[in-house]
């Protein structure tokens, strides 16, 4: 079988991934931290793996509008970078297929994992930042600007500064990211999520953030009816506490409950996104 390239950029890493075969296998991988020169050192890195790819899966933090990306203002030099044309530069006549992150995993999922087989879902993103992907007849849906399910800008109380402001209401109070910064403010020294979630001078922040989170994850189900939910992402690794939470307020509040699955891929779901997007290219 052709082999296919797959490059994920995120907030802190970039992945790069090879794979011959139609399934989450990698041939040959390397991860990079990013920073100065993200691009430039992704494709030299790609390079070293596969010089030629039969097509390549591009996942970015971030959305593509007008030939460029927006909403990524945590990656040095990414915001505003014209990142179609830089790939159609690198791999001419070779098919390049992009999305952001969340709806690459979120491919994944539908191809090899927890999705497959759906055709109305919902895949929550629960990492460092707090995004969802909406499946409509088992394709994910991008939106008229390319940023369907990008929950983390919901507001939690009306009028409250939002993203004319710079800010993202939602995912200030429940995304990892901001877990760990309360969690950092509360205890007086460096916290992860993860840590946080387990600590129990934490548990009135933990159950209050547990609370929006669940509220906004019914919501998203009462709006779009699915019959599957999906959640994944790095804070998954607490699931034993956050999934009976989201199961009691979707059972309480969804008039149709969907059913409730974790993600099949945790850390590496990006990557096998963009793989998952590339065998789509080539089909």
């Amino acid at each position: 079988m052709s082999r296919v390239l797959g490059i994920d950029v995120g907030g802190t890493k970039v992945a790069i991934g090879v794979s011959g075969s139609d399934g989450p296998e990698l041939s040959a991988r390397v991860r990079l931290d990013t920073g100065p020169g993200t691009l430039a050192r992704a494709l030299a890195a790609a390079r070293s793996l596969d010089g030629s790819p039969a097509a390549v899966g591009f996942s970015t933090c971030g959305v593509i509008r007008d030939g460029v990306v927006r909403l990524a203002p945590n990656v040095p030099g990414w915001e505003g970078l014209e990142l179609p044309r830089l790939l159609r530069e690198e791999y001419g006549a070779v098919p390049v297929a992009i999305d952001n992150d969340v709806n690459a995993a979120a491919a994944a999922e539908l191809r090899w994992g927890a999705l497959r087989g759906v055709s109305t879902g919902v895949y929550v993103n629960l990492g460092t930042g707090l995004a969802a992907a909406l499946v409509v007849d088992g394709r994910v849906v991008p939106g008229a600007h390319g940023a369907a399910g990008e929950i983390g800008y919901l507001q939690v109380t009306p009028g409250e500064p939002a993203f004319a402001d710079g800010r993202v209401p939602l995912e200030e109070r429940v995304s990892g990211g901001a877990l760990a910064a309360r969690g950092t403010a509360l205890l007086g020294r460096p916290t992860t999520a993860a840590e946080l979630l387990a600590e129990a001078g934490a548990r009135e922040l933990v159950e209050e953030a547990l609370r929006t989170l669940a509220m906004n994850v019914a919501n998203l189900c009462v709006m779009l009816d699915p019959e599957r939910l999906v959640v994944g992402g790095g804070m998954m690794g607490a699931a034993d506490l956050i999934m009976p939470r989201l199961a009691a307020e979707v059972a309480r509040a969804v008039p149709f409950p969907p059913e409730l699955r974790p993600a099949r891929f945790a850390d590496d779901a990006p990557l096998l996104g963009a793989l998952a997007l590339a065998r789509a290219e080539l089909a």
